[in-house]
């Protein structure tokens, strides 16, 4: 009978061609990403000079992989490459939302976010893969906004952990002089409160807009750092702030006393590390690195894990209607894998994803954090951020 079933059903398509091609024709969800570019001073290293295809590569590996599973339930992914600047991000924001884009993924800091945001409305859920703030997720959240980027929150509750279970409790804390330093700053804070360390003194680096490397006749950081560090009180390590990448490179190994570093240098919390081996990591490096011809850098992580959200969703639900794929994506069934060892999901009160955060060096990942000993009453995950009872969010 089966077999009689067959042959009729291909005799009906061969009888009626347009049928089949109409009953073969895939249905595609629209997804864009969208890079708002600020102009900046070199970085101190050559090797972190940001590459062209930043985020959009992780955008192409997404897109092959949500394909790779969507073409056997009739779903096609497409994923729109903009790029902008701050005075262009808002006439970009629009042409997308007059076309129809139902899912945008941005990559700009924390004011820009916020606008697009606020610019897209209703007319797309906007998937945020590079701002940090914690007022993003706090007073200033919005419901139409997905945060795949880990918060400043996360990060520092990632290093605090992994830092009082190596009991190094005394923190000597070294702030930038940019807002999004002072951010950085107020979150180890906050984590060393949250976990019981002590910041034993808190120094402000101020950028003085030289270069950031050491050519002739510019600002020589490298050269700043052990009078700068001088006369600090006793602590078990140094931790910097410096989300502009001014100074924080030239602490190891140039501070007056010898302690390790951590937080924007040397032992770093991340959304992703290119060392990473465990997992399945390996894997997914090998076919990044084949696609992109380098390593995965954190935007690339936060872009394929925002549209990987977006295919997650079409699966599980055999839809590629935006609204029933949002719907999915914010409803307490929904979980994506990510490589990190566990199911990722996503807050209810303040829409970010949860997610295990890598503490690395730039050639090994030496932890990963929530570390052990945290426990939580719903989710080890919620010992890192801004936890339900903590949230300032009010959709």
């Amino acid at each position: 009978m089966t077999g009689r079933i067959i042959i009729l059903l291909a005799g009906l398509s061969m009888a009626n061609p347009a049928l089949a091609q109409d009953a073969a024709a895939p249905q595609t969800v629209h997804a864009a990403v969208l890079r708002v570019d600020v102009p900046s001073l070199p970085p101190i290293s050559r090797l972190d000079a940001p590459p062209e295809d930043l985020g959009f590569a992780g955008a192409r590996l997404a897109i092959e992989d949500n394909d790779t599973t969507g073409r056997f339930m009739n779903q096609d992914f497409e994923a729109l490459e903009v790029t902008a600047t701050p005075e262009t991000a808002a006439a970009e924001m629009d042409k997308l939302l007059t076309a129809g884009i139902p899912f945008i993924v941005t990559l700009a800091d924390d004011a820009q976010t916020l606008a697009l945001a606020d610019q897209a409305g209703d007319g797309a859920l906007v998937l945020n893969a590079r701002a940090r703030g914690d007022h993003l997720r706090g007073q200033d959240c919005r419901f139409n906004v997905i945060h795949a980027a880990p918060s400043h929150a996360m990060l520092a509750d990632a290093l605090a952990q992994f830092l009082m279970w190596k009991k190094w409790s005394n923190w000597f804390l070294i702030a930038g002089s940019h807002p999004e330093d002072v951010a950085l700053a107020d979150a180890y804070r906050r984590a060393a409160t949250k976990f019981g360390a002590r910041i034993v003194e808190t120094r402000t680096y101020e950028d003085t807009g030289g270069s950031r490397r050491s050519d002739s006749g510019h600002v020589q950081v490298q050269q700043q750092m052990p009078v700068f560090t001088q006369r600090a009180p006793a602590h078990d390590v140094l931790i910097a702030a410096d989300e502009n990448g001014v100074f924080a490179d030239w602490l190891p190994y140039a501070t007056w006393d010898p302690r390790p570093v951590a937080g924007s240098a040397g032992l770093v919390p991340r959304s992703w590390a290119p060392s990473l081996e465990a997992w399945g990591a390996t894997q997914f490096q090998n076919r990044f690195e084949k696609l992109a011809g380098r390593p995965i850098r954190e935007e690339d992580y936060q872009t394929w894990i925002a549209l990987r959200m977006i295919g997650e969703a079409a699966t599980r639900t055999q839809s590629t209607d935006p609204a029933t794929l949002k719907e999915f994506m914010l409803s307490e069934n929904f979980e994506v894998a990510g490589f990190k060892g566990q199911k990722l999901t996503i807050r209810d009160w303040d829409h970010q994803l949860r997610q295990p955060i890598l503490l690395a060096t730039d050639s090994v990942t030496a932890s990963v954090s929530p570390q052990d000993q945290y426990l939580h009453q719903s989710s080890a995950l919620d010992t890192l951020g801004f936890d339900r009872p903590e949230t300032e969010c009010k959709f």
